[in-house]
């Protein structure tokens, strides 16, 4: 299985849109949604949030994400908040707890590889996501 994930807001923090796209073989699932005020962070968080979510089983994952926050958060950063009572390095509640929760908890039952890939850089599937997650922010008016 492997995703590819975006999420923006616009302006920071603003109105803001995700999206994610599934592929499993030949088959392809979009998804997207949107929130009246947000951050770029949460609509990264709750792209890979949903689309973790929207598995039916167990799967091997390939979760290809533009944010260096949501792949540093779950790969490096998280087990010290754990450790720390969701406190970050500075002792302050860490930001966007909620959401770190529900991607901890959406990764659990999957064996996830984590695969930052660069921004706007010409990755066709990171492109269309971008697209999905600008569309559904839009379409919010």
């Amino acid at each position: 299985m492997e995703v590819w994930t975006d999420g923006g807001a616009k302006p920071n923090p603003g109105p803001g849109g995700w999206a994610a796209v599934l592929r499993y073989g030949g088959t392809e699932r979009e998804l997207s949604g949107a929130e009246t005020a947000t951050t770029n962070n949460r609509m990264e968080l709750t792209a890979a949030c949903a689309a973790l979510e929207a598995l039916k089983r167990p799967c091997r994952v390939v979760l290809h994400t533009d944010s260096e926050y949501v792949r540093n958060g779950i790969t490096r950063w998280h087990t010290g908040w754990v450790r720390r009572n969701w406190r970050n390095a500075a002792g302050d509640p860490v930001a966007n707890m909620d959401l770190w929760r529900r991607l901890l908890a959406a990764a659990a039952a999957h064996q996830v590889e984590w695969r930052w890939v660069r921004g706007h850089s010409g990755d066709v599937m990171n492109e269309r996501a971008d697209r999905l997650a600008t569309a559904a922010r839009q379409a919010m008016g």
